[in-house]
């Protein structure tokens, strides 16, 4: 009688709860199909049942298997050209997005009504950071604490970085030079520790020397950014991937706050000991600058007459650092392997890259990191450097930007229809922004000098359309040490030493290594696609969309060495 009872309750739990699923269901997918209705854009295929799924689903088997979906995306706009915006209905992974890839459209979202960060972007984001962070937080909230930070990352202060940026370039012009004549090695490995380095540096003051021996907060991130997905259900739905983001999320925090105390009391010895007092100022890092803006607006409660850091301020400090970390290695990794591919594809520039360092640095290539050290505004002075970057950032932007809607909202699309936001958000997605015909002639060649000429020039860009830090009030916070960074890395390695994939190598090594079991997987379902755009070195799945494979390549001394 008992187990009836049980079964019974359980029965009647089951069914309350298929009933208040499939009534959910039913209220997401009424709405846009009154949008639907009502005529704004989205495909036609759109399913009760599915939403728009799988359309997706056509698009991403067209693409590698690990390639990023943001590139399915992009095939899909081209069937939108015309208003440029269009929903679509990703329920319940993510929340039901408008595409938007017009600078017009994309200009009215981040910077006339500067709408919020979605909901969801804080759910990917929260294994990385931890916590609420700069780029999940709105409002008041993300107001205060980018004002903290703001001066830390502002130009002089990044400039005043610049021989902690050289003395790490450095040390990976070296270990390319060690890789001369050794075969085979992954560039996205090495970008990944020299950027960890220079970010923890510059932010924690951390001398890591994580380019030489192993780091346990780089380690922690890793073993985080390695069980983490933007989109793969297969990752995302991983029994272990919680336990494992946790513990490697708590020693990151334990690390973090070790040094947020160290800080903390090295500021309280510089104002109050006398040992300290006429001593001058090094360069200071982003936290010690956010620690001093803190402190300045507390005068009243005087924040250094405590024995210890104030623990929730720490938190979210270590909340910022954490993302600091992420972002700073990953995306600027990422696009410092491009930069160095396109050097190797576009020899042409390679070539005017050199003998603008030999005017600006003289003829030794040896000399320019002392010069940069003496004169960092020197890096102002390599407009040529700076075009070819920008328009490698234009072809490999790291990422995009999600909004949330608002009651009362509306974008404007390219027809001058009025697209309501107030059930659903926008998708910023840059690489169709970035390669869109009607707004950057000549769109998919690579051609640096877009950046050179002016406005009476045919392909002088439109600004609103050239965003991969963004624009507006929530722009990257960090841009200015990205650009630092690659202009300094392209400086001293470029003149004398070449960069080339090795992905033809790879793959036959690969492919010599195959086990029957993949052999036989292969002939039955085909090879996979293994180029985008007919580009091997695709931007993958990844944080801050790595290079396929981590692009392989040689390094050998430049021909005229």
């Amino acid at each position: 009688m008992a187990w009836l009872t049980i079964l019974s309750a359980a029965g009647v739990m089951l069914c309350t709860t298929l009933v208040y699923l499939t009534q959910v269901v039913y209220n997401h997918r009424r709405k846009i199909n009154e949008l639907r209705k009502q005529g704004v854009p989205m495909p036609k295929e759109w399913s009760w049942i599915t939403g728009h799924l799988t359309v997706l689903q056509k698009y991403v088997n067209g693409i590698p298997p690990d390639a990023a979906v943001a590139f399915a995306m992009r095939d899909l706009c081209q069937e939108y050209t015309d208003t440029e915006v269009f929903l679509m209905d990703f329920w319940p992974v993510y929340p039901p997005l408008f595409t938007i890839f017009g600078p017009g459209a994309i200009s009215q979202v981040c910077n006339k009504y500067n709408l919020p960060k979605t909901k969801v972007a804080f759910r990917f984001m929260e294994p990385i950071s931890g916590g609420p962070n700069l780029v999940t937080m709105n409002g008041e909230e993300w107001k205060y604490w980018r004002s903290l930070f703001n001066y830390g990352f502002s130009t002089g202060a990044m400039l005043n970085n610049v021989p902690h940026i050289v003395d790490s370039i450095l040390v990976f012009r070296e270990k390319l030079v060690e890789r001369i004549g050794k075969g085979m090695f992954s560039l996205d490995e090495l970008a990944t520790k020299v950027t960890m380095e220079i970010i923890l540096k510059v932010t924690l003051d951390d001398d890591s020397n994580y380019q030489r021996s192993p780091h346990v907060l780089a380690t922690a991130l890793g073993r985080v950014t390695a069980w983490h997905s933007f989109w793969d259900p297969r990752v995302l739905m991983h029994p272990f991937r919680p336990f494992v983001q946790k513990y490697n999320g708590y020693v990151m925090n334990t690390y973090i706050h070790k040094e947020l105390e160290k800080r903390f009391q090295e500021i309280k010895e510089s104002r109050y000991s006398d040992d300290y007092k006429g001593k001058p100022k090094s360069i200071k890092s982003v936290t010690t600058l956010a620690f001093e803006a803190y402190i300045a607006e507390r005068q009243d409660t005087d924040a250094l007459r405590v024995d210890k850091l104030d623990k929730t301020f720490a938190d979210y400090v270590a909340y910022q650092i954490r993302t600091f970390v992420f972002a700073g290695t990953d995306s600027t990794a990422s696009i410092m392997v491009y930069v160095y591919h396109m050097l190797a594809k576009h020899p042409d520039w390679l070539e005017k890259l050199r003998k603008e360092h030999d005017e600006i640095f003289g003829q030794e290539p040896a000399d320019a990191a002392g010069i940069l050290k003496e004169n960092p505004s020197l890096l102002n002075s390599c407009k040529l450097t700076l075009a070819f970057i920008k328009e490698t950032l234009r072809l490999y932007g790291p990422a995009g930007t999600l909004r949330s809607g608002a009651p009362g909202i509306t974008i404007t699309d390219l027809q001058g229809n009025q697209q309501p936001m107030e059930y659903a958000g926008a998708n910023v997605l840059h690489q169709a922004l970035h390669l869109n015909p009607r707004v950057w002639p000549r769109a998919t060649e690579f051609l640096p000098e877009r950046f050179l000429v002016g406005p009476e020039h045919e392909l002088y860009p439109d600004p609103a359309a050239y965003r991969p830090f963004e624009q507006g009030p929530r722009n990257c916070i960090g841009q200015t040490l990205v650009w630092n960074e690659l202009r300094i890395a392209v400086i001293l390695t470029c003149r004398d030493l070449t960069i080339r994939d090795a992905y033809d190598d790879f793959d036959a090594k690969r492919e010599s290594e195959m086990s029957i079991y993949e052999r036989l997987k292969e002939k039955i379902f085909g090879k996979p696609i293994k180029t985008l755009y007919g580009d091997r070195a695709y931007q993958t799945d990844t944080g801050g969309l790595h290079p396929a494979d981590g692009y392989p390549c040689y390094v050998e001394w430049a021909k005229d060495h």
